[in-house]
């Protein structure tokens, strides 16, 4: 997936917000844990930010360059289905650079 590798091309910045203790943040944490070592490992200076606050909503907010900001809820998505709200929001900065 060559897109991960492009996160930090295509974004300014990554937060995840989340529950420690939700179930309906239980998949939000786990795509964290599955997949934060990889995106960073694959992205070294970009900034993903995990947030996790009490009664959240599970989101994912990408910001971009000129302050623009785009965020997806993840309530009710497993994580194949986070990835790919990943990759879109990635998708879409590629998009916002050749505009």
């Amino acid at each position: 997936m060559a897109w991960r590798a492009n996160l930090s091309r295509n974004l300014k910045e990554l937060r995840i917000l989340c529950c420690q203790t939700s179930p309906a943040s239980a998949d939000a944490r786990a795509f964290v844990e599955k997949n934060y070592k990889e995106l960073k490992s694959l992205n070294p200076k970009f900034p993903i930010l995990i947030r996790e606050c009490s009664g959240v909503e599970p989101q994912i907010w990408a910001r971009y360059d000129m302050g623009v900001e785009r965020g997806i809820r993840l309530e009710g998505m497993k994580e194949p289905q986070i990835l790919k709200a990943l990759e879109d929001l990635v998708k879409v900065g590629a998009s916002l650079k050749k505009a």
